[in-house]
Parts: structure tokens; C-alpha cells; sequence
């Protein structure tokens, strides 16, 4: 049995392998990450990292398979991950002195079952000048990143405050992926004995 991550994010592997949880492998899953009308920043994130695990788990169904996803909300509005700097740009001064959510889905599917959660952290950002938010733009940081920012980088020169999980913003919850990912794998190794 395998332990396969379903994310192309770098920061999600870099997460995993820091508390030792290193997949055997990683497989990317390609799903629509669209928004469907109504759907809540929670509502979305635990869709899309169930959906990234199910793609997965449907070809490796005797693995197990960890899905995640990361959405920026400010209010009811989700700040994907722009597709342009005038995007990136808008984003952040959106975000510039007021508070925001990061939102952590995580799904994992093995051949016992389905097991998801969404953990959530607010963020406040300081003001932010133009000057702050050209130079951000020029270090390219704000590239494929939801809400156009990296916590891990120099946009956490721009946090004056956070409330929850750090490894939440950066990409995944390691208390939440550790709990799920002991409790299954230890299930696991019960019923094989």
C-alpha cells in the first residue's frame, strides 16, 4: 500500500516531508477548481480536495491517497490564484490593512473509506503601499498563489497578525494531516493484523 500525495504544490510536499510523512508518491489530479454558485470559501475547499483525492484514488484504489486544497476568502469572495499580475495586484490591495480567511481542505481516501476536514486561519494584513505591493509584484512571488501571496516569502513581511494554523497558510494543516493520517494508517496496520 501506497501513500500517494494528489497535489502538484511543492509546499505541500515540503510540509509532508517535514514531519515525516513522505509519500511514495505524487500524482497530481486536473479537476475543474471552479466555484459553483452559492458555494461557501468552506464549502469549496473541502469539494476540491476531495475531488483532487477521488481522481487519484480512482486509479490507485488500494493506496492511500491525500488530496488538499488552499482557498483565500475576504468576506464571501474567493481569491483564487491569479491569472495575471493586474489580478495579483487587485488582490492584494483588497487585502492591504483588513482581515482575511485561509481556508485548508484536506481529504483522504483509502480502500476503508473517505475521511475529509477544513481548518481555517485569519490573517490581517498591514497597510500596504503601492511601493510594497510593485516590489512584491516584481519578485514574481504572487505566482500561483492563492490570494496572490506566499505567508513562507516575502509577503510575511506584510502579516501583522494570524490567528490558527501557520502551515495552513504556507499549504496544508500538519496537525490536522498528521491526526487524519495517523488515525487511518494506524487503522490500517489494525486490520491487517
Amino acid at each position: 500500500m501506497a501513500f500517494i500525495l494528489a497535489s502538484a504544490s511543492p509546499r505541500r510536499l515540503d510540509l509532508l516531508n517535514q514531519i515525516g510523512r513522505i509519500p511514495d508518491r505524487v500524482e497530481p489530479a486536473d479537476i475543474d477548481e471552479a466555484t459553483k454558485p452559492g458555494e461557501s470559501p468552506r464549502q469549496l475547499v473541502e469539494r476540491l480536495a476531495t475531488l483532487k483525492a477521488n481522481a487519484i484514488a480512482q486509479k490507485c484504489t488500494d493506496d492511500v491517497v491525500l488530496g488538499a486544497d488552499t482557498v483565500v476568502a475576504c468576506g464571501r469572495r474567493v481569491l483564487p490564484k491569479p491569472d495575471n499580475e493586474t489580478d495579483a495586484r487587485a488582490y492584494l490591495r483588497l487585502l492591504s490593512g483588513r482581515r482575511h480567511r485561509v481556508y485548508g481542505g484536506i481529504a483522504i481516501i483509502s480502500p476503508q473509506g473517505q475521511w475529509s476536514r477544513v481548518v481555517m486561519t485569519q490573517v490581517l494584513f498591514k497597510r500596504l503601499t503601492d511601493n510594497e505591493i510593485s516590489a512584491y509584484m516584481a519578485s514574481g512571488e504572487w505566482q500561483g498563489k492563492a490570494g496572490a501571496y506566499g505567508i513562507q516569502g516575502r509577503a510575511g513581511a506584510f502579516v501583522k497578525r494570524i490567528n490558527g494554523s501557520y502551515s495552513n497558510v504556507v499549504g496544508l494543516c500538519l496537525n490536522v494531516a498528521e491526526n487524519l493520517l495517523s488515525e487511518h494508517l494506524g487503522s490500517l496496520a489494525r486490520d491487517s493484523d
